[in-house]
């Protein structure tokens, strides 16, 4: 089993590569919304994200689902009635998010 501190490398990792492929500044954008909102649905960052970039909805699910799953730096959860899924970025994480979103 991993330690916490293997674990934050290896997600550190991660999200630098990810970040790296970034040409538009979208998925930097995005992690910036969740570092200054924290607990967002898709549908609220589309319509962030949408302000200033062309972007459609299922590219926006797309990339919360790579950064919730692959990554690992979001807790997804369901609303009280079931009707949305809501992200919320990991306080373990938020560190780390905020120094590759800065540095880059």
């Amino acid at each position: 089993m991993r330690s916490p501190a293997e674990i934050k490398g290896l997600i550190e990792s991660r999200l630098k590569k990810y970040i790296s492929r970034d040409r538009t500044g979208i998925r930097r954008a995005m992690l910036q919304l969740f570092l200054k909102i924290r607990t967002l649905t898709i549908a609220q960052i589309f319509e962030e994200l949408n302000k200033k970039f062309v972007i459609s909805y299922h590219s926006v699910a797309a990339m919360v689902g790579i950064i919730a799953s692959r990554i690992g730096i979001l807790h997804v959860a369901r609303t009280g009635d079931g009707s949305q899924t809501v992200y919320r970025l990991k306080e373990q994480y938020a560190d780390i998010v905020f120094r590759i979103v800065s540095d880059a």
